[in-house]
């Protein structure tokens, strides 16, 4: 065996030992962290105001005809690149008065045009997560 050779084959196993490290390990996150608070934005396309308004995890919140209600919302380490996502439930109160679900899934602040609310009249979106908010905290039994 030739000196080159002998070189390719430990380049070789070296390489296919790293390969392996990583794939049995992985990379290495830290936890997600879950927030109490769901920060968002809005858009009345018929006025042209903005608002921005929190929500609690499980809460409704109503913003014009629709009903938006947070169910988590993940928040990235200080310590990471910044991601955060809020699965969310948003409903229309039609005319009728009946209340018809437009919207089930996740949306990602750093990405608002990917998963927001785009109604005829209002569009939506996640802004942050928050660990507390300037509202109180609804009341548990």
């Amino acid at each position: 065996m030739t000196r080159r050779q002998r070189f390719s084959s430990g380049l070789a196993q070296a390489l296919f030992a790293a390969a392996l490290s990583c794939a049995l390990v992985g990379p290495v996150y830290a936890d997600r962290i879950a927030n109490p608070v769901a920060a968002f934005s809005a858009i009345d396309k018929i006025t042209g105001r903005t608002f921005s308004f929190d929500i609690y995890m499980d809460e409704t919140f109503q913003f014009g005809r629709l009903q938006i209600t947070p169910r988590v919302c993940y928040s990235s380490p200080e310590t990471e690149e910044p991601k955060t996502d809020a699965f969310v439930e948003v409903s229309e109160v039609t005319l009728d008065n009946e209340i018809q679900r437009i919207f089930t899934g996740w949306m990602f602040s750093e990405s608002p045009g990917l998963n927001a609310i785009e109604h005829a009249v209002y569009d939506v979106w996640l802004e942050s997560c928050k660990q507390s908010s300037d509202l109180p905290a609804p009341e548990t039994n």
